[in-house]
């Protein structure tokens, strides 16, 4: 019997589509390049839902937020939930997260307690006796803060102190914020930087395993480059802000097609009424504000932002270096990706938010094993972060849970099949009532949805990739309208969960 492979899944936050050297010259990258060249890269690669919980939590159950729980932002996922953790667990796989997780709410309920929280969060005494279970996860290694958030603890936090680092609260913002924020350039030493951290503790786990012959599932979840801009000399400075190209809005785009939110986001700030797309009670929602800039300004920040990847890239390479060193790259399925996109000028708009361009839900995707996943090949084939946990668990030999909704794309990893989707949807559901948003792609064409809502968006992505005319109100469009309408209904009722078979005709 072949022996079952190990999996190795290495995650970005935040990661533009069009963010590694090998697609995009202004970008350096080489050992995400090498992961490539060694395997498929994926060029039509999408999240699940634009924003970190909602995807992170699909990604380890292979359901839709819709039916995990955890449906946005300030949610939880269930414990309750059987995850891709708990799947390899019982398979004898010994599993592992090191670095970002985000399953839970940033703030403590009293009917939805969160150990990703304060007081918890920076309870150094409780982080020293936890490393699990974790959502499926035998052994955890925590953290939560995006470059110098005040919310740095957990596991990160404890590593600086074993390291020696005695002033690491002087690179970190305070509760509440700091007086002094700090800009593009973060005080952090490169050897004290989380992607260090993130690789070394990585590099543990692998050697453990080296060393028990166990296999393995195991998680490096890297936090940048997601903002704050700001990365440890002399990565803040790699790239010159004025060789970038900086993206805006196309003067072809036609806002007047677009949904309401569209145009407001080109306004001041002083001129948006957050207000009407709030319910009683409701939360803010992500991107409704103004979203003009300066292009100077956004230069320095794409700069800084590459810079934060190039320096990801650094560490993954190590990584990446050790499993060959220890010998397990052979028998080792590797993954690359990211939880959903950003914006960084692109259509005048900034960071995550609710406007559903391809910018934001398309994410990087590799998929390498040597021997088995095509090397150096490229595909268009439809891929889903919803996806990852049951092509995962299928690729192992392992027999996938019923309640899984993805589907597995083993066979199209390794160049059996062209694809196994013909579309792909994405969910986006701030509040029960209030942009509650629904997009559909297939091959050509791209359906955004808005619940109770008469308008929406409709993309040719083939004759308009850079979705510069939007056609649902198109009267030459609304035959393929209606018909996109239809498809949407049918794959929605399609995810429906099926969780025993039927077994009985009565």
């Amino acid at each position: 019997m072949p022996k079952k492979p190990n999996i190795l899944l290495i995650t970005s936050d935040q990661q533009h589509w069009n963010t590694l050297g090998i697609q995009n010259p202004e970008v350096r990258t080489p050992n995400l390049d090498r992961l490539a060249a060694s395997g498929t890269l994926f060029s039509r690669a999408y999240c699940v839902n634009p924003t970190c919980t909602p995807t992170r939590a699909s990604i380890i159950t292979g359901m839709y937020p819709s039916q995990h729980g955890a449906y946005s932002l300030g949610t939880k996922l269930p414990e309750s939930v059987p995850t891709v953790g708990d799947c390899f667990h019982a398979s004898g796989y010994r599993t592992s997260l090191i670095g970002k997780a985000h399953f839970q709410q940033l703030y403590d309920h009293p009917l939805y307690r969160s150990i990703e929280s304060n007081p918890l969060q920076q309870n150094l005494d409780f982080w020293r006796k936890f490393n699990g279970p974790f959502y499926g996860f035998d052994h955890v290694e925590l953290a939560r803060n995006h470059a110098d958030e005040f919310h740095i603890g957990q596991h990160y936090a404890l590593w600086l102190e074993e390291k020696g680092f005695k002033d690491w609260r002087s690179c970190f913002q305070r509760p509440g914020g700091s007086a002094d924020p700090q800009h593009h350039s973060w005080n952090i030493p490169e050897e004290f930087h989380y992607d260090a951290w993130i690789a070394e503790r990585t590099n543990a786990r692998l050697e453990e395993h080296a060393g028990s012959g166990d296999h393995f599932f195991l998680w490096a979840s890297f936090f940048d480059p997601h903002p704050p801009y700001l990365a440890p000399s002399p990565w803040d400075k790699m790239y010159d802000p004025g060789r970038l190209t900086v993206p805006c809005l196309d003067p072809d785009e036609d806002m007047n097609a677009m949904p309401p939110h569209f145009e407001l986001a080109q306004r001041d700030q002083a001129d948006i009424d957050t207000e009407s797309y709030r319910e009683p009670g409701g939360n803010w929602i992500h991107g409704l504000h103004s979203h003009r800039h300066d292009r100077v300004e956004l230069s320095r920040d794409i700069a800084v932002y590459y810079g934060m990847i190039s320096l990801m890239d650094k560490y993954i390479g190590r990584i990446l270096d050790r499993l060959e060193e220890l010998g397990l790259a052979g028998n080792t399925l590797v993954i690359f990706t990211t939880d959903h996109g950003h914006f960084y000028g692109q259509h005048g708009l900034i960071a995550k938010c609710i406007h559903h361009y391809e910018d934001l839900l398309k994410v990087p995707f590799i998929v390498s094993h040597p021997g088995h996943v095509p090397a150096g090949a490229g595909s268009d084939a439809l891929q889903s972060l919803v996806d990852l946990a049951p092509s995962m668990i299928d690729y192992c030999g392992i027999e996938v849970p019923r309640c899984m909704t993805g589907i597995s794309q083993k066979e199209v990893w390794r160049g059996l099949r062209p694809a196994v989707r013909d579309h792909v949807l994405i969910e986006n559901r701030h509040q029960p009532t209030t942009l509650n948003i629904r997009t559909f792609v297939n091959e050509r064409y791209k359906l955004t949805v808005y619940f109770n809502r008469p308008y929406g968006e409709l993309f040719d992505l083939a004759e308009d990739p850079g979705e510069l005319r939007n056609l649902w109100a198109n009267p030459e469009a609304q035959e393929l309208k209606k018909e996109l309408l239809q498809k949407f209904v049918f794959a929605e009722m399609a995810k429906e969960p099926l969780p025993m078979p039927r077994v009985w005709g009565a």
